[in-house]
């Protein structure tokens, strides 16, 4: 649950079902609308790096003039490395091309088909990117895929304190609709036993 200090915004999406846009500050519709239109660009390319393995989460950084930097899917599966999420890829692909454990001088924004989990929202927050955008929202994820998400409590007040702004819950019907084609072609969902 979102605390005061988060925002709610309805828009209507395009078969006129209302939709909810998540954000930690006044949306601006200009960058909603580049948002829908990378991540609804995104959620289309999807099914391309599933077909290659990958899993169903992908990741961009662009800089504030709009440049690709880096592109990253999720690799666990494919790398069997448990922290080889899409948003941990594409953090360390633009650190290594911009040669800097630090990118927020560069003013980057993160696109992801999907809201962060746990652990991604620490190497975002460390990694310097000021701005993140999602799609489908954790509660999502986790009914389709059964991925468990982690806690997350007030995650988007703790990134406005730091200067993070976030836009989420983006073409979700687009992002949902890859996931449960990702489930019904029956890839792998890693889920670690704890019982």
């Amino acid at each position: 649950m979102f605390n005061k200090l988060s925002q709610f915004f309805h828009f209507f999406g395009r078969k006129s079902a209302s939709v909810s846009v998540v954000a930690n500050q006044t949306v601006n519709p200009e960058k909603l609308a580049v948002a829908r239109r990378i991540l609804l660009k995104m959620q289309k390319q999807l099914p391309d790096y599933i077909a290659k393995g990958s899993g169903p989460f992908l990741a961009a950084l662009y800089d504030e003039k709009g440049n690709l930097i880096a592109k990253e899917a999720n690799h666990v599966v494919t790398d069997n490395c448990s922290h080889n999420h899409a948003e941990m890829n594409v953090i360390r692909a633009a650190e290594k091309k911009l040669n800097t454990y630090d990118l927020s001088s560069y003013n980057l924004r993160l696109y992801v088909t999907a809201e962060p989990c746990l652990m991604c929202l620490g190497g975002i927050m460390w990694s310097g990117i000021k701005e993140v955008y999602y799609g489908v929202p954790s509660q999502s994820v986790e009914k389709i895929t059964g991925f468990d998400e982690g806690f997350k409590p007030d995650w988007l007040d703790e990134f406005k304190q730091r200067g993070i702004v976030v836009y989420g819950n983006i073409e979700i019907a687009a992002g949902e609709e890859v996931l449960q084609n990702y489930v019904k072609g029956k890839h792998t969902i890693y889920r670690p036993q704890r019982k």
